[in-house]
């Protein structure tokens, strides 16, 4: 490249992120066929392909995934730009969509998004309770909640918190079945749960 369009890195993190052209124009205030452009010079100039074009919309290449993080780390970084230029202080604000399943969101969540609210008033919290595994990598969600790890190897995953479990039964059931003494006595008793 001999003199490099910024704004191709900035349409590249937006389609990235939002999985869509549309999404991304929507983001950006810009028309579809301009970020598909983008899109094609940026692949052109760099001579890989970024991302693969599925039914349901743009999902990042080897390649792709690759020079996302470097992208979104040189967005950050120019807006960091802009706003020392123009004597702002830098604030997090936007939207945060956060899957977990339901027992965490009804029950750990609420404690977490207090706290952020009260840390970070600029960030509005879109909770998506629902025992499915999202797909990070489409954005489906920014972040996931879940008592497993990720399967794709490009996702970070980081402990967040404990969460107490326990068993518990009616005395009926009990006086019925009898009381486990050890771990092992377990395996004779029925159970029921959230999966």
């Amino acid at each position: 490249m001999k003199e490099f369009d910024w704004n191709l890195i900035k349409s590249f993190v937006a389609v990235a992120e939002t999985g869509s052209l549309s999404g991304a124009a929507r983001r950006l205030a810009a028309s579809q066929p301009t970020l598909g452009r983008h899109i094609a010079e940026l692949e052109a100039a760099l001579g890989v392909t970024l991302f693969r074009r599925a039914r349901r919309g743009y999902e990042l290449t080897e390649a792709g995934s690759t020079l996302y993080e470097r992208g979104r780390a040189v967005s950050a970084e120019a807006n960091a730009f802009s706003l020392l230029a123009l004597g702002s202080v830098e604030a997090i604000e936007g939207t945060v969509r956060i899957a977990a399943s339901e027992v965490v969101a009804a029950f750990v969540l609420p404690d977490m998004m207090a706290r952020l609210g009260e840390e970070e008033p600029g960030i509005e919290v879109e909770i998506v309770a629902s025992n499915q595994v999202e797909n990070l990598l489409r954005r489906d969600a920014d972040i996931a909640i879940r008592m497993v790890r990720p399967a794709q190897n490009e996702l970070v995953a980081r402990k967040v918190t404990d969460i107490p479990l326990c068993l518990c039964a009616a005395s009926v059931y009990l006086d019925r079945r009898g009381r486990p003494e050890k771990p092992a006595d377990l395996a004779d008793h029925a159970f029921g749960g959230f999966d």
